[in-house]
């Protein structure tokens, strides 16, 4: 990740925005390959994918904080590039063996379904956690969905008074 680049991107977006707070928020991509972390990118930029999945564990194992609602992220392409920024609308911390086929389909992956969505996630994380805890049936997942605010997707409601106004406008 280039954070040079990523401080560039959200002086950007804040000079859309300027309720946005100064300091970027967490950058980051999906997946675990360039090419995974594309794809992925893809579907959200498509209106797609909504919703994601991470171990509880390698939160716990990384010392990381956990998400919160309301939480922005910078979306990072597969070569590192900021490309999107997303905010948390919902989060749940569910058993893998217990995730819904609602959140399966928000994640706009494979033919979103719930058996899908199970046997593509239980193969990621038996190959890619970095918790020593590795993968269990049990495990706990935390299911977060959320919103696209930028690129401000084409089917989405205008928000403020200038973009109505630029739209208006056909600006």
């Amino acid at each position: 990740m280039n954070e040079a680049a990523v401080a560039a991107f959200w002086d950007e977006r804040r000079q859309e925005d300027a309720t946005l707070p100064p300091q970027p928020p967490v950058a980051w991509a999906f997946g675990a390959t360039p090419e995974h972390a594309d794809e992925l990118l893809a579907l959200v930029l498509e209106g797609v994918k909504t919703g994601t999945a991470s171990t509880v564990w390698e939160y716990e194992d990384g010392g990381e904080t956990m998400l919160v609602v309301g939480e922005l992220s910078i979306i990072l392409d597969g070569s590192g590039e900021p490309q999107a920024v997303i905010r948390t609308t919902a989060l749940e911390v569910v058993p893998f063996d217990r995730v819904g086929p609602e959140h399966a389909h928000s994640e706009g992956e494979g033919d979103r379904t719930l058996a899908s969505w199970r046997e593509a996630h239980e193969r990621y994380w038996r190959a890619h956690s970095t918790s020593p805890r590795g993968f269990a049936q049990d495990m706990p997942v935390l299911c977060e969905r959320f919103e696209l605010l930028w690129p401000r997707p084409a089917w989405a409601p205008v928000r403020s008074g200038h973009e109505r106004a630029d739209a208006e406008e056909g600006v």
